[in-house]
């Protein structure tokens, strides 16, 4: 005869042995954040500007963070880049552990892995090179044989082209406008082919027009050469031009909005969006504050279990 005792015991084995063979966590994802941490000190008082953040983003993808200023985005994008460490957690970008490089290795990861524009344009290009020199930067820093420096060229015209800038490689950055400098930014950034492309603010000092166009080169690099772009954005005209939009508040991933092409019984395409708030590795969720105000939620909150949903109540134990 089983015992109860026995009974929970396999049902344990159970649940431990699939457990340990389900995948691991962001194992199919080019950019993998698990319950990251970044805590600063400054004057002797902590902040935490990451408080276990989770954020998956598939390889190919285009995509935006948006937050209000303090909610945790730019420290986020100062990890993905290698700029800043982060304090505890976990992080992986193409393969690479960012809690476990060395100098070294960090140098390696800004120059072959990942890409970076910067929202001040004159922070992107060296004022004495051309455009085309400024692109052939990076090949050459990359340590790579003086034989090649036709191909370096090549290479740097070929982007200048795709992003709709071949006229300005002979030009240096005083000589470009805004949005020509951001678009020889991006072409740097690209220029040794990284896995992986952030913006912050791209198109933060640029008029609307101008910011459509770069935004269109964001576009027509992750089109045609498959670059992941992630775009740090307070422009909600670039944050509905992509598929996937992230909202990041007090440190965490908060909702989402996915975007998605439907065509109607008339054939007609229209692109529906649909807003999603995320359920973190800890089971966190954050509830948007217009919602919480108008129900009056503080402090803690009802939960019933149903049949194909979770209903969340107000806190009535003292009404």
């Amino acid at each position: 005869m089983t015992t109860t005792t026995d009974t929970t015991l396999a049902e344990l084995e159970r649940r431990a042995t699939a457990r340990r063979d389900r995948p691991s966590y962001g194992h199919d994802a080019l950019i993998a954040c698990d319950r990251l941490v970044r805590i600063f000190t400054t004057d002797g008082v902590e902040v935490q500007a990451l408080q276990g953040l989770d954020l998956l983003v598939r390889e190919g993808e285009l995509m935006a963070l948006v937050g209000a200023s303090g909610s945790g985005k730019s420290t986020l994008m100062n990890v993905l880049a290698g700029l800043d460490v982060p304090t505890a957690g976990a992080a992986k970008v193409a393969g690479r552990d960012l809690l476990a490089m060395d100098a070294k290795a960090r140098l390696r990861y800004r120059r072959d892995v990942v890409g970076f524009v910067w929202q001040q344009t004159a922070r992107n290009l060296l004022p004495y090179l051309t455009a085309a020199q400024n692109v052939a930067l990076p090949m050459q820093l990359r340590g790579r044989g003086g034989g090649r420096s036709r191909s370096k060229a090549a290479r740097a015209e070929e982007l200048l082209a795709m992003l709709g800038v071949a006229d300005c490689r002979d030009r240096r950055p005083h000589q470009l406008s805004g949005g020509q400098q951001q678009r020889v930014a991006i072409a740097v950034a690209l220029a040794n082919a990284p896995s992986v492309l952030l913006a912050d603010e791209p198109t933060g000092e640029l008029d609307s027009a101008t910011g459509e166009q770069v935004f269109a080169a964001f576009r027509r690099a992750n089109e045609e050469l498959g670059t992941t772009i992630v775009i740090v954005t307070h422009d909600q005209a670039v944050a509905s031009e992509v598929r996937r939009t992230v909202a990041i508040r007090d440190g965490r991933t908060s909702s989402e909005v996915l975007r998605r092409t439907e065509v109607d019984e008339a054939g007609q395409e229209s692109v529906v969006a649909r807003e999603y708030a995320m359920l973190d590795r800890a089971g966190r969720l954050q509830l948007p504050a217009e919602y919480t105000e108008a129900l009056g939620m503080e402090h803690r909150v009802m939960l019933e279990l149903e049949e194909d949903h979770i209903g969340v109540w107000p806190d009535d134990a003292e009404r």
